[in-house]
């Protein structure tokens, strides 16, 4: 099993047309995701590498009524409504990587999502990769291998590093979740440490955060109390200054809260052993594993 995508995911670009979206979808593609069809308003009827455009999310299901799963690579400005289209046709996996949408916006969109009972991951984030089965997202593939240990992580370029450190050390991944840095998002730490939690092909789970906000203690609370399995944490920010947002729009420190410092004591109350440097994130599954 993996988490949220894998070899049955029939996937819809939204954007699909754009430098980004067509971009991607190759690469998508060639991992070996079933990329079924894209919409983009407007070029309906058109084709991208052989796979059908339509005007609208509705339409596209209407073709395609196996599709399980949409990616946004929609400019900002329309992203919203591009998710909310997707929602209300009743894709029930929708994976936004636009960055830079208005938290307003987002805080809109949330409250909706609640409605139609669709999940959520980003915006502003990596995707969602399933090792040898299925990527849904902008993560460099070749650096994750399957295996034990699940990951879910605000950052992008840290979580293919930690990955990376994993699979040179010989530990596989089940299911990698970049669930995006904006201060608004659509699945939390708990969203996702609930699935894992659930899923017997992850033994493990690295959680990966930053500075700023209260996520990572609420996170360590769920490990601790029903997780079932172990889980070993990396917070990016030990040197970053107060009042100064640091990469995402929710790394900010305010007052004494939210610092790299503060969220490894939490973490580590729980007995949840926290890494001070990438490269020690692997040690420390090798670890828990027995390896």
């Amino acid at each position: 099993m993996s988490i949220l995508v894998d070899g049955e995911t029939e996937l819809l670009v939204q954007g699909i047309t754009g430098s980004e979206g067509s971009f991607h979808t190759a690469r998508m593609r060639a991992y070996g995701t079933r990329v079924v069809a894209g919409v983009t308003p407007g070029k309906g009827g058109q084709e991208v590498d052989g796979i059908p455009v339509y005007d609208s999310v509705d339409e596209a299901l209407r073709a395609h009524p196996g599709i399980n799963a949409s990616i946004v690579f929609v400019p900002a400005r329309f992203a919203p409504d591009a998710i909310l289209e997707a929602a209300d046709a009743g894709v029930p996996l929708i994976v936004a990587i636009t960055e830079g949408i208005p938290v307003h916006e987002m805080l809109r969109v949330h409250h909706l999502l609640r409605l139609y009972g669709v999940r959520m991951i980003g915006p502003n984030c990596p995707g969602v990769i399933s090792p040898g089965k299925a990527k849904v997202g902008i993560m460099p593939g070749e650096v994750f291998v399957p295996g034990p240990v699940g990951i879910v992580s605000r950052s992008g370029t840290l979580t293919y590093e930690i990955a990376s450190h994993l699979t040179r050390a010989g530990i596989g991944q089940s299911t990698v979740v970049g669930i995006g840095g904006d201060p608004i998002v659509g699945s939390s730490f708990v969203d996702i440490l609930e699935l894992f939690a659930e899923d017997p092909e992850t033994e493990l789970v690295v959680l990966v955060g930053e500075i700023g906000g209260t996520a990572e203690e609420a996170a360590a609370r769920f490990a601790s109390e029903r997780l079932g399995k172990p889980m070993v944490a990396y917070i990016a920010g030990f040197s970053a200054p107060r009042g100064k947002r640091m990469g995402h729009a929710g790394a900010i420190i305010s007052g004494s809260e939210g610092t790299a410092e503060a969220k490894a004591r939490a973490l580590e109350s729980y007995g949840i052993p926290v890494a001070r440097t990438p490269a020690q994130v692997a040690e420390l599954v090798a670890r828990a594993l027995g390896r």
